[in-house]
């Protein structure tokens, strides 16, 4: 498998934010998110190859039983079936984050970690618009993964005019528990996760919706592998 990155931290979001992880990072992703602080991680060429028992050794020296597979997006990775199995063989509690574009049925994770992406990700570029508005919103595969995985449902709000896209969204899904939902501030440093927290903070008072903190940018203020 290519893998971009290795690393020990808390995890940044979702229910089990603060919870201290491993994170692998696969490499290679369709979309082109504007926002996205990982851009590094897009080429499939990027990091380097690890064996699935290679990697699972290196879990098997960190100090957390919890692990996180995150990219790139790794529901795209033919391999993923493969190494979620080794990871849950060793004893691990297993995290996927992914966009939703792509479903794989009887993965053995413990959590499914959505965050569909909204109109607010296409870049400005012409030639890279065209690529992630291709991918970047599939809701039969949403639908697919909520009623077959325990999940969350992560949104990034960049401002208030997202809310009835976001609603929309949960519509045409079907079936979505509204607990499972969380609005998170669109930031990549700590001035903009202060700046946007309070307009989010709002928009899940008024919906339900639960709050998501981006503690790894609060923490380390988009530092890289922290």
């Amino acid at each position: 498998m290519r893998i971009s990155e290795m690393f020990y931290s808390l995890q940044g979001e979702g229910f089990l934010a603060g919870v201290p992880s491993i994170f692998i990072r696969l490499a290679g992703c369709p979309l082109r998110c504007r926002w996205c602080d990982t851009k590094y991680a897009w080429s499939e060429q990027a990091g380097a190859h690890y064996s699935i028992d290679r990697i699972v050794q290196t879990v098997q020296q960190a100090q957390s039983r919890f692990v996180v597979v995150t990219g790139g997006e790794p529901m795209v990775d033919s391999d993923l079936p493969q190494l979620v199995q080794a990871l849950k063989e060793s004893g691990r509690h297993v995290t996927i984050e992914t966009a939703g574009i792509a479903f794989i049925p009887d993965l053995c994770c413990d959590l499914m970690s959505i965050s569909p992406k909204l109109s607010n990700s296409t870049p400005a570029d012409p030639e890279l618009a065209v690529i992630h508005e291709d991918s970047r919103l599939d809701i039969a595969v949403l639908s697919e993964l909520i009623d077959n995985y325990d999940y969350q449902l992560k949104f990034v709000v960049d401002s208030q005019a997202d809310l009835p896209e976001i609603q929309q969204t949960i519509e045409e899904i079907g079936n979505v528990d509204s607990e499972k939902v969380m609005l998170m501030p669109q930031a990549k440093t700590q001035d903009e996760l202060l700046a946007k927290s309070p307009m989010v903070a709002d928009m899940c008072k008024r919906t339900g919706f639960v709050f998501g903190q981006r503690l790894h940018i609060l923490l380390w203020d988009g530092e890289r592998a922290v």
